[in-house]
């Protein structure tokens, strides 16, 4: 599944970070720094976001879950037309009448408040971002993008359509 998302969002930005906990060395094996959470516990969406926000050389940061293989090819750039367009530290994707805030991009200048809720003991990500100056960025047009897909026969049926 990583594969076709990587496929997808290394096009759209100039730094690729993979977050993951577990299976280092095949993750590694896809030719991007792996970054495991600094946060224990797998604390979840937003520790992953922590750790790649403390790694990221960039200002902006998007995220995207490895289970969504058909992410837009313009995430990035809708994404970040809105968070422009509306002065916010965060930007999310959404279809319709709901928000996937696990496709976001976000200004790494929250990376301290992030800490904060973290360290406090959150971890739903729409408490965290609450706080902040957010902005939901329609795709209704794609709302197949944003499917979560958890097999392969899963993944060659979506692609059959």
């Amino acid at each position: 599944m990583i594969a076709h998302v990587l496929a997808r969002l290394a096009a759209q930005v100039g730094e690729v970070l993979i977050n993951a906990n577990q299976n280092l060395d095949r993750y590694r094996a896809l030719g991007y720094p792996v970054v495991p959470d600094a946060v224990g516990g797998f604390a979840g969406p937003l520790a992953g976001l922590h750790a790649g926000m403390m790694l990221a050389r960039h200002e902006l940061v998007v995220t995207a879950p490895c289970d969504s293989p058909f992410l837009p090819p313009d995430l990035v750039a809708r994404l970040s037309a809105g968070l422009a367009a509306h002065g916010a530290q965060l930007a999310v994707a959404k279809t319709f009448d709901q928000p996937h805030p696990v496709f976001a991009l976000v200004r790494r200048d929250v990376l301290p408040d992030l800490a904060a809720f973290l360290v406090g003991g959150g971890r739903k990500i729409d408490a965290w971002y609450a706080a902040l100056r957010v902005v939901e960025v329609a795709f209704d047009d794609e709302a197949d993008a944003f499917r979560n897909i958890n097999t392969a026969g899963e993944l060659a049926d979506a692609e059959s359509k």
